[in-house]
């Protein structure tokens, strides 16, 4: 059997080489790319066909959950592994939701990662045990208004949403897409219209609120 191929998504640099350390020790990983945002993500994937890909749920340009949601169109044999500081059962939801086959805490030692990494190989999935614990009450059926006001949004307005709260004006967002400064204008319309939003500041918070930004 060939080595298991891995994609590392994580912007922090210290952190992208502590994950690759710790799976280079097993000889059935080989880490084929690494990349700082969830942009990049998307692109290394489709041209890298990884296995697995290590996702860090707060990236910049393009957040875990929605690159999760991409791979799930682009690279359809990519199994997302979502690393997050949090068990919040709203971002685990959402992760799921989107594709993810597992959800992975950044407390969690060594061997969880490994072991997380070669259960979505084969297939499986895994979850870190405060994560589980959620799943087994199911606090992850009850959904809820933040997932609802997601749904309302198209691809696009959430990607527009993020860019926005990261503090990128409408010509960045506009270069950052590939497409025209009216268009961002159109989709912040349309953005606020959906979500009952009146300013700039109101889309931050809300974004920030439903784990969009971090």
């Amino acid at each position: 059997m060939g080595k298991i191929r891995v994609l590392l998504v994580e912007d922090h640099t210290v952190v992208r080489q502590g994950l690759r350390r710790i799976l280079e020790l097993a000889t059935e990983v080989d880490i084929v790319g690494e990349v700082g945002d969830g942009r990049a993500a998307v692109d290394a994937a489709q041209r890298l066909r990884p296995s697995v890909a290590v996702v860090d749920i707060g990236l910049p340009q393009l957040n875990g959950i929605e690159v999760t949601r991409q791979l799930a169109k682009a690279a359809p044999a990519t199994k997302v592994l979502i690393l997050s500081m949090h068990a919040d059962d709203a971002y685990v939801r959402q992760s799921l939701r989107a594709g993810a086959k597992g959800y992975l805490l950044k407390d969690a030692d060594d061997q969880d990662l490994l072991k997380a990494v070669v259960a979505l190989d084969a297939g499986g999935s895994y979850f870190s045990p405060a994560v589980s614990r959620l799943l087994l009450e199911g606090y992850l059926h009850e959904g809820g208004a933040a997932d609802n006001e997601l749904a309302a949004l198209s691809a696009r307005e959430r990607e527009v949403l993020q860019l926005i709260a990261e503090g990128k004006s409408n010509k960045e967002v506009a270069q950052a897409l590939a497409i025209a400064t009216s268009t961002v204008e159109s989709h912040r319309k349309h953005l606020m219209e959906k979500l009952d939003l009146h300013n700039t500041a109101d889309m931050v918070r809300f974004a920030i609120r439903k784990g969009i930004v971090q």
